[in-house]
């Protein structure tokens, strides 16, 4: 019998001003949700750097994480994500969906909740607004 896991991800909500940065889920795991991006922590990588990677790569934008801001998990049998969420800001770039991205885009922050979200997306946005001062 193989035994199952759950896999380590890793996100960040990431702000510009008086928005944070969603991307439009593409894969089968949230088709078509937004959520913060984010996605699977690599062997030997650690987590906050898989998170500004899966940044860069769902949108092109570059950050800088400055903290945890939580920990989420999401078990939708057969997957089990347990998931490091980080609170950074815009570098540089503009957001252009790519890899499992349908859409990415910075949204105003009173906007969020007319989204269609992922689990946990708006407990993730206001813990980093929080230790961020946002």
């Amino acid at each position: 019998m193989t035994q199952q896991r759950p896999i380590l991800a890793a996100s960040a909500a990431i702000f510009r001003g008086g928005e944070v940065l969603l991307v439009q889920r593409g894969n089968a795991v949230g088709l078509g949700l937004w959520s913060l991006p984010g996605g699977k922590v690599e062997f030997g990588e650690r987590a906050k750097a898989a998170a500004a990677r899966e940044v860069r790569e769902e949108t092109g934008v570059i950050v800088e994480l400055r903290s945890l801001a939580g920990f989420y998990e999401i078990i939708a049998k057969p997957t089990h994500y347990a998931i490091a969420c980080y609170a950074g800001v815009h570098i540089a770039g503009e957001p252009v969906p790519a890899s499992d991205a349908l859409q990415a885009k910075f949204v105003a922050l009173h906007d969020v909740a007319s989204f269609d979200l992922a689990l946990h997306t708006v407990d993730a946005i206001q813990a980093a607004r929080a230790i961020l001062g946002i």
